[in-house]
C-alpha cells in the first residue's frame, strides 16, 4: 500500500482511536479501574503521536487526505483532514490527553466512573468528525452527536442542579442543532450538496449573487445554530449553568469540545463555505462584528460580577471565545489569524485555569474567589499555574493571550475598524479587573480558614492537590507560556493560523 492511500485511511483511524475506547469501556465492568486507564491513556497518546506526525504531510505537502462513504442520494458522508482540521485536533488530541489524566485523578474513588469515560471518548469522537467534517451534512450529523453525547457528562452527579443544568444544555444544543439544520437543508435544496474549500464554494457565490436575500438568511441560520455552543450573546445562557458538571467536564466544555466546535463551526461556514468576499458582499459580516463586540463586553462585565469561581471563568468563556468571531467578522489576514489562532490559545489558557479550579474545590472545598486568600501558602504550584492563566486571559506579554489580542488589534486598524481597539482596550481591563483580585488573593493574603476542611474523599489533609490532578495543570500552564514565546517557531499555532488565513484571502 502506497503512502497516499495509507493517508486516506486517516481520518477513519483517528476517529476510531476515539470510538473504540468508549466501546471497550462501556463493555468493562465499573471495577475495572486499571482497565479503563491502559485504554484511555494509550489511546490519547497514540492519537497525541499520529496526529503529531501528519503535520509536515498536511502542512509542508498540502495533502488532504479524505475518505467517503455513501449516506443519502446524492450525499456523501466525507471525512478530510486538511490543514485547519489538523490545528483542531491537534488542540483537540492534546487536551483530551491531558484531560484524561485529570479525570482518572479527579474521579479517583468515586462512582460511574464508567459511565463518565464511556461518554467522555464519545463527546471527543463527536469533536474529531466535527474537525474532519468534509461537508454541510457529515459536520451536521457529528455536531448533533456532540450535542447528544454531552449531556450525561453535564449530568454526571445526577443532583437536581445537574439534572436541570442538563436539560437546559440539551435545550439550547438541540435548538441550535435545529437551525442548522434547516439551513443546511435550505442551501442544499438550492445548490446540492457542498463541500468545504478554502476561500469558499463557488456555487454558494453563484446563489448569492443571484439570491443575496436567501443566502443571507442560510448564512444567518447557519451563525445562530453555531452560536448555541459558540456562547455568543443571546445563546449563551446554558454555559455559566453547565458549571454544576465535575471540573473535567468544565474543562472539556469551554477548551476542547462544545464551545470550540461552535466556534470551529464558524470558521467553516466564513472561511470554507460562503468565503470572505462572500459573505461581506451579503452584508453579514457587520453585524457578526457588532455581536461579537458587544459579547465581548458583555461576558466580561457578568464575569466581574459572579463571586462563583467557575461562573466567573464561565463568563469569561463567553468573553474570550468571541474573540474568534470578532477576528473572522474582519476583512484582514491578520484579524483572521487571531480568530483561527485564538481557538488554541485560549483553550490552553481556559483549561488550565479549570483545573485549578477544580484543585481547589477537590482539595480544600473552595469554591468561591472570597476563600482563595492566601491559597498560595497551601497550594504554590496551583496558584501559580492559575496565574499564569490568568495573565494570559489578561493579555500580558509573551503569554498566549497576548498574541491573540495583538494580532486582532493590528487586523482592526488594518481593516478599517479603529473603533474595535477601544473595545480590546476595554476588555481588557475588565479582564484585569476581575482576574487580578484574585491573584491578588491568592499571593497577598493571608490565609483564611477553610470553609469545609480537606475534601472528605481524602484520608488526610493534604497542601497541594494529589499528582495526578496537578500536574496536568502545571502542563497546560507550561503550554500557555511556549506558544507565548515561540509564537513564531515553525509549526508553531501562529503559524499554522497564518499560513490557513493566508490561504482564505488568496
Amino acid at each position: 500500500m502506497t503512502t497516499s492511500q495509507l493517508l486516506t485511511l486517516v481520518p477513519l483511524v483517528l476517529l476510531t482511536l476515539s470510538a473504540i475506547p468508549a466501546v471497550l469501556i462501556f463493555m468493562m465492568p465499573e471495577r475495572a479501574v486499571r482497565g479503563r486507564i491502559i485504554i484511555n491513556i494509550t489511546a490519547a497518546t497514540i492519537k497525541v503521536l499520529l496526529v503529531a506526525t501528519l503535520i509536515p504531510f498536511i502542512l509542508d505537502a498540502d495533502i488532504a487526505p479524505e475518505l467517503r462513504f455513501a449516506f443519502l442520494p446524492g450525499v456523501d458522508l466525507v471525512l478530510r483532514v486538511d490543514s485547519l482540521s489538523l490545528l483542531f485536533t491537534m488542540l483537540s488530541a492534546l487536551l483530551w490527553l491531558v484531560t484524561t489524566f485529570y479525570a482518572i485523578g479527579y474521579l479517583d474513588g468515586r462512582p460511574s466512573r464508567r459511565r463518565f469515560f464511556g461518554f467522555f471518548a464519545l463527546c471527543v469522537t463527536a469533536t474529531v468528525g466535527i474537525a474532519f467534517s468534509g461537508n454541510l451534512v457529515t459536520f451536521l450529523l457529528f455536531y448533533e452527536i456532540l450535542s447528544l453525547v454531552t449531556y450525561p457528562l453535564v449530568a454526571h452527579y445526577g443532583t437536581v442542579a445537574a439534572l436541570k443544568a442538563a436539560r437546559l444544555y440539551l435545550y439550547y444544543a438541540l435548538g441550535g442543532g435545529l437551525l442548522f439544520l434547516t439551513g443546511t437543508v435550505w442551501l442544499t435544496a438550492l445548490v446540492g450538496p457542498v463541500e468545504f474549500s478554502v476561500g469558499g464554494v463557488q456555487a454558494v457565490a453563484d446563489l448569492a449573487a443571484e439570491r443575496p436575500g436567501v443566502a443571507a438568511a442560510t448564512f444567518c441560520l447557519f451563525v445562530a445554530g453555531l452560536g448555541v455552543k459558540a456562547a455568543l450573546f443571546p445563546f449563551h445562557g446554558w454555559l455559566p449553568r453547565a458549571m454544576v458538571a465535575p471540573a473535567p467536564v468544565s474543562a472539556l466544555l469551554h477548551a476542547v469540545a462544545v464551545v470550540k466546535a461552535g466556534a470551529f463551526g464558524l470558521i467553516r461556514i466564513i472561511d470554507d463555505l460562503y468565503g470572505v468576499g462572500v459573505a461581506d458582499s451579503l452584508g453579514v459580516l457587520r453585524p457578526l462584528l457588532f455581536l461579537a463586540a458587544f459579547t465581548v463586553i458583555y461576558g466580561s462585565v457578568r464575569a466581574l460580577l459572579q463571586d462563583d469561581i467557575e461562573k466567573r471563568l464561565a463568563y469569561s468563556t463567553v468573553s474570550q471565545v468571541s474573540y474568534i468571531a470578532l477576528g473572522l467578522s474582519m476583512l484582514s489576514v491578520t484579524a483572521t489569524t487571531c480568530g483561527l489562532v485564538h481557538l488554541v490559545h485560549q483553550g490552553l489558557s481556559k483549561i488550565t485555569l479549570f483545573f485549578c479550579a477544580g484543585l481547589s474545590a477537590e482539595v480544600w472545598g473552595i469554591k468561591k474567589i472570597s476563600q482563595l486568600d492566601g491559597l498560595d501558602k497551601r497550594m504554590p504550584l496551583t496558584s501559580a499555574a492559575f496565574t499564569v492563566g490568568a495573565l494570559s486571559m489578561i493579555d500580558i506579554p509573551p503569554l498566549a493571550g497576548f498574541i491573540t489580542k495583538w494580532q486582532l488589534g493590528t487586523g482592526a486598524i488594518e481593516a478599517d475598524e479603529s473603533w474595535l481597539v477601544g473595545v480590546l482596550v476595554g476588555s481588557a481591563l475588565l479582564n484585569a479587573a476581575y482576574f487580578l483580585p484574585v491573584v491578588i488573593r491568592m499571593w497577598f493574603r493571608q490565609p483564611s480558614e477553610m470553609p469545609d476542611g480537606p475534601d472528605p474523599h481524602r484520608t488526610r489533609p493534604v497542601l497541594e492537590a494529589p499528582p495526578a490532578l496537578l500536574w496536568p495543570a502545571v502542563a497546560t500552564a507550561v503550554f500557555a507560556l511556549a506558544v507565548g514565546f515561540f509564537a513564531r517557531a515553525p509549526y508553531s499555532p501562529l503559524s499554522v493560523a497564518q499560513y490557513l488565513a493566508e490561504r482564505v484571502y488568496q
